[in-house]
């Protein structure tokens, strides 16, 4: 049974299982080589090993046995753009798209591609389709807010708008907190770049990635952040984790660890103490200014 077969070879792909879709690709070739699935199901086995030549020539096979063969245009796309063949790639993602104009991924491929040719507004126009198709994946607003970030468009405040969607439409990769995070410290929004890369910083450390770079990042703003809002103890905090890290990061934490315990010890010198001093004075003697008793030496 040949039937949905590509859709799993698909899947297994994104999966990276190796062993499971070199197995489907045989099975499939001995059942019938000659159906446009087996050919797109070898064409996703050779592309996940990194074959794309091979791929290309799989997935035109596939084509030429259905010409209207839907997916097997939109993989090509994509094997055109790892053999940096935008021009292919352009002309495949538009069959997916005169197919069946509601297919999502060649839109999205076509953003992709034009993001590659550095003609952002171009890729934007596609992106923004993709969404439309897909308003909950959160990959297609990531994407979308990239292009916004292009040095050609600078659009920073747009690009937050869809990195907030992202996050909203769970973002299982985390780029758009760390984007987030950034934007806004680029834009002197330090309280809600501190927000997000403390949300970044807890999602690293439950996925078991808080020793990279993106972690170093948030934790060496949090401590600058919390230095300068007068927040000492977290600060510290911050700058003792950043110890454990090598490079210039271990530096700027030792700095910064300088510098606050050299503020509290200055704002605990300035603070004057109070002391209740009790009155020294025996029963019935009388402190009143200007009286002899003042004086325990006079006459």
């Amino acid at each position: 049974r040949i039937d949905s077969m590509d859709m799993f070879s698909n899947i297994m792909y994104v999966k990276e299982f190796f062993a499971d879709l070199s197995f489907l690709a045989h099975r499939a070739a001995l059942t019938d080589k000659y159906r446009p699935e087996t050919c797109c199901i070898i064409g996703n086995y050779y592309s996940l090993k990194g074959l794309h030549e091979k791929a290309v020539v799989y997935f035109s096979r596939a084509l030429k046995l259905n010409s209207k063969y839907l997916s097997a245009w939109t993989l090509m796309g994509h094997e055109y753009v790892e053999l940096k063949n935008p021009a292919a790639a352009i002309d495949a993602y538009r069959r997916a798209v005169d197919i069946n104009p509601r297919d999502y991924r060649a839109w999205y491929g076509l953003g992709q591609t034009y993001e590659l040719l550095q003609m952002p507004y171009y890729a934007l126009y596609y992106y923004r389709r993709a969404t439309q198709l897909r308003p909950q994946d959160a990959r297609m607003w990531c994407a979308m807010g990239q292009c916004y970030e292009n040095e050609q468009l600078a659009m920073d405040d747009a690009a937050i708008r869809c990195y907030r969607r992202a996050v909203d439409n769970n973002d299982r990769e985390g780029i758009a907190l760390h984007k987030l995070a950034k934007l806004h410290a680029k834009l002197n929004q330090n309280p809600v770049a501190a927000h997000y890369y403390l949300r970044n910083l807890n999602r690293l450390e439950l996925e078991g990635g808080a020793d990279g770079v993106e972690a170093v990042e948030a934790i060496l703003f949090l401590a600058t952040h919390n230095k300068e809002t007068g927040k000492f103890a977290e600060a510290e905090e911050f700058c003792t984790r950043l110890l454990d890290f090598a490079g210039p990061a271990k530096e700027e934490a030792k700095a910064l660890l300088r510098e606050i315990r050299s503020v509290m010890q200055h704002r605990d010198f300035s603070t004057p103490s109070t002391l209740n001093q009790q009155d020294v004075t025996s029963p019935g003697m009388s402190m009143s200014p200007g009286s002899d008793s003042d004086d325990p030496f006079s006459p």
